[in-house]
């Protein structure tokens, strides 16, 4: 579910929509409960104890379709390079993120990881007002520090950035569906305009002074000092702050050769932002990104290198920062709209909320603000499709049929000229 402070045509923040949703589903005990909602012990990872007398209700995420189990391990990092003035005096900008990749057949061994922190989950709620008294996040697909799948081969690198006041976790679906076709994925918090949280328990949320306010070009830099730790974990240097273990070998499996990004909103400008700065990655895909990067309001540089756009709000037809955007692409390009997305249909939003709305009774009207008319199934195969076939094709050179033009399959989505 996203976070951002993004505002939805009625005026309300879908943050704060998010966070009502789940402050009131946290507290009613559940009705009806979908297979597998309650299944899990609120002692798992991610749950907090239950009011006297209620069940915990756990939300759920699809489960990918790739061949291989998929494996995460958390890294702290930190920029000595650039000071942060928003933490004081001697501290400098640090990032969490996650690596998620194939892993061995026995990752059943390795415990599942939650969808976000319950202490981020905690301190998101407060932060709306609401009293945070139950919490379940869902479990993702990805085992905490599973052996990494070996094919005497290197698998590409795709970098992930989430949307101005998100998380990392906003895109699991789509994450953990690229990790279970053998691509490494890097989830990125953008300190300060994330809910986060550091190594030593230290919750993290996004500032909300416009004098502090990140950039999607700040996102980009945040990026390419990541790509810079990729490289020493391809070359064998482990750049975790606290030398924290990784899982044995991951370091051999990395191709800094074959890089690719993808972000939703701000970050997908900031996805833009990076091929225009980095030469490093290879290929761009956009989650309805306003192209607005920062204190210069519209992108005027020529990329040669492959870009697609997944729109929804900011269109072409609608957005001029958009539209200029997409004339300078002269490479490969492709802009896919899915009949009634809206700013988030393209996230975990799509499959969480219409969960929590039979906890809280939303009205049809209310979910619809929420998703758009674009159906949760629908969604979450166009999510898991579209971003594997754009990096198989230009980081695998698997030709892509489904990119060619309109999909018998995919009859909602409409591919713009």
């Amino acid at each position: 579910m996203t976070t951002t402070p993004f505002t939805s045509r009625d005026g309300m923040t879908r943050r704060r929509m998010m966070a009502a949703a789940l402050a009131a589903g946290a507290t009613m005990p559940l009705i009806a409960a979908s297979p597998g909602w309650a299944d899990q012990a609120s002692a798992e990872p991610g749950a907090m104890p239950a009011p006297s007398g209620s069940a915990p209700a756990r939300l759920t995420l699809p489960k990918p379709n790739g061949p291989h189990p998929v494996g995460v391990v958390e890294l702290h990092l930190v920029d000595t390079s650039r000071p942060d003035p928003d933490a004081g005096p001697g501290h400098y900008r640090q990032l969490m993120a996650s690596l998620w990749y194939p892993a061995r057949a026995d990752a059943d061994r390795y415990p599942r990881v939650p969808w976000m922190p319950a202490a981020v989950l905690r301190s998101l709620l407060a932060s709306a007002d609401f009293p945070p008294d139950v919490v379940l996040a869902p479990l993702t697909a990805g085992h905490e520090g599973a052996p990494v799948h070996r094919t005497g081969g290197r698998l590409p690198v795709i970098v992930y950035s989430h949307g101005a006041g998100s998380h990392r976790s906003d895109h699991t679906v789509i994450v953990q569906e690229l990790a279970s076709h053998g691509y490494v994925v890097v989830t990125v918090d953008h300190i300060n305009d994330a809910f986060s949280q550091l190594p030593d328990g230290q919750v993290i949320t996004p500032i909300r002074d416009g004098r502090h306010a990140m950039h999607a070009v700040d996102y980009a830099t945040d990026i390419r000092f990541v790509l810079d730790c990729v490289e020493q974990l391809a070359a064998g240097h482990n750049p975790d702050y606290e030398r924290r273990p990784l899982p044995d070998r991951l370091c051999e499996v990395l191709d800094t050769s074959r890089l690719g990004m993808f972000g939703w909103s701000k970050g997908g400008t900031a996805t833009a932002c990076v091929l225009l700065t980095d030469r490093r990655v290879r290929a761009g895909l956009s989650l309805d990104g306003p192209m607005q990067p920062g204190p210069t309001p519209t992108i005027t540089t020529d990329l040669h290198r492959p870009f697609m756009m997944m729109t929804a709000e900011f269109t072409r037809a609608q957005d001029p920062n958009v539209a200029v955007f997409w004339s300078h692409l002269k490479g490969w390009r492709l802009n896919v709209q899915a009949d009634g997305a809206i700013h988030p249909s393209y996230g975990d939003t799509q499959v969480l909320i219409p969960q929590m709305s039979k906890l809280v009774g939303m009205s049809d009207e209310e979910l619809k603000a929420w998703i758009g008319t674009l159906a949760p199934a629908r969604a979450v195969k166009i999510q898991q499709a579209y971003p594997l076939a754009f990096f198989d094709q230009h980081l695998r050179h698997h030709r892509a049929h489904l990119l060619d033009g309109p999909s018998r399959t995919f009859p909602e989505m409409h591919y713009l000229p």
